[in-house]
């Protein structure tokens, strides 16, 4: 092993893989280190990828990554405790040559994303952990591990070691993470076969359908619910924030049962085998919960620096953006012959606030305080669109002027008028 790198990334999943790739195929001499048996063995669940990200570094990902199922259809479901109203958007342009959006399960896609880290020359080393960042002052240096014997040095050291990342914390590059900053999401896989897959969605060969589900199911919570469609199997989970569990009544995996319980979610699960679970942690704070993304030596991707867009549920494509950016950071320092100074690094957050990641967290930087300080976005409203829903779909006799008086009156009396205008000012604000 040679003694001194030009990079050292901790972790293999869309962030540290993005990155190492990209340093990689320029020709540096990188290590990778994943404390997992194989990248991806410490996931299970399933998720999106989005296409652009991977696109922008591996063009012909297509020919062979492990890809479940591509999305033609999105279906949003805001649920009270026995209905639900919702929108679908589906399209036959997403049966394309390029499909965008792709459900995969990550334990195989990481596997693949690293072996296109090796073909490219990347030193890839699993089952090890670093334990802590070797420092010359308040510069990052090198790392130490728990079983490769001697420290480890590079010129910088990406850190993309997850949510809870324990190097940062310990190397006082941000502090630990708060509750309300993190949510708690549990997922399961049944297993089921295809053509029953196919039935239920009325979706053919590849296609895929993607269910994104909030209301009553989380309790007044802050969180939503998902169902994604893969190609022999149904990813069902749902999350809310760690600060609401903890004062909360309920725990995740009860909530998960009363999910797959509920008179919509049931059918679609009927008949299928539970193989898989898991429980991660997911940094939804948004934009004013991200922490200094360089320094010294060192730059943070991905969950380890908070970059998930909640609002629209990405995270794989912030990851891959912000792993890529951060090693074509270093590869422009290099060619210049500079050193991976803090004041070098700079140009990485300057690359960040210039690409979607920093732009779309921006835009809904308020969102979450006023989730948070608003519970009934998440109780009363689904309660009160359902409820409006079927009073004007029961034909009864009774006249629609008279059905939508009723139903104004229930909002009112719920919310009160201050109370909408206010709410509707609210969700204006954060969103615009």
């Amino acid at each position: 092993m040679a003694e001194k790198f030009d990079a050292i990334v901790v972790g293999a999943g869309p962030a540290g893989n993005a990155a190492a790739y990209t340093l990689a195929k320029a020709g540096l001499n990188i290590l990778q280190l994943e404390r997992g048996e194989t990248p991806g063995t410490k996931n299970v669940q399933g998720a999106i990828l989005y296409a652009d990200a991977l696109e922008r570094m591996i063009p012909d990902f297509r020919d062979d990554a492990p890809l479940e199922r591509h999305i033609i259809e999105q279906r949003m479901w805001i649920l009270d405790d026995r209905s639900f109203i919702g929108t679908n958007y589906r399209s036959d342009d997403f049966n394309s040559e390029r499909p965008n959006r792709y459900t995969i399960l990550r334990a195989p896609f990481d596997k693949w994303f690293s072996s296109k880290v090796k073909a490219v020359g990347g030193l890839v080393i699993c089952e090890t952990t670093v334990t802590e960042l070797i420092k010359e002052g308040n510069k990052v240096i090198g790392v130490r591990t728990d079983r490769l014997g001697d420290d480890i040095y590079a010129d910088v050291v990406i850190l993309a070691d997850g949510v809870n990342s324990l190097l940062a914390t310990k190397s006082g590059f941000h502090k630990e993470i708060e509750a309300q900053n993190v949510a708690l999401a549990v997922k399961e896989i049944h297993f089921m076969p295809q053509e029953v897959v196919e039935s239920r969605f009325n979706i053919k060969g590849d296609e895929g359908v993607v269910i994104e589900i909030a209301g009553t199911v989380t309790h007044g919570m802050v969180g939503t619910a998902f169902l994604y469609t893969n190609k022999e199997s149904i990813t069902l989970g749902i999350g809310c924030m760690v600060s609401d569990f903890k004062n909360g009544n309920i725990t995740p995996y009860a909530m998960l049962e009363e999910l797959k319980a509920h008179p919509a979610i049931a059918p679609l699960l009927e008949g299928g085998e539970m193989k898989e679970y898991a429980a991660h942690l997911i940094p939804e704070g948004g934009y004013k919960a991200v922490p200094q993304l360089f320094g010294e030596g060192w730059m943070l991707v991905g969950d380890s620096a908070g970059l998930v867009n909640a609002v629209h549920r990405e995270g794989s494509n912030l990851a891959m953006t912000s792993g890529r950016l951060a090693a074509e950071t270093v590869i422009t320092l290099k060619a210049a012959g500079l050193p991976c100074s803090a004041a070098n690094l700079t140009r990485y957050k300057a690359a960040m606030d210039e690409s979607f990641v920093m732009k779309d967290l921006r835009k809904y930087r308020e969102l979450p305080g006023i989730l948070h300080n608003n519970p009934h976005f998440f109780s009363v409203y689904p309660e009160l669109l359902n409820r409006a829903a079927h009073t004007m779909l029961i034909v009864d006799g009774e006249d629609k002027h008279s059905k939508e008086k009723a139903i104004r009156k229930s909002f009112v009396q719920r919310r009160s008028l201050w109370g909408l205008m206010g709410d509707a000012y609210r969700m204006w604000r954060a969103t615009r």
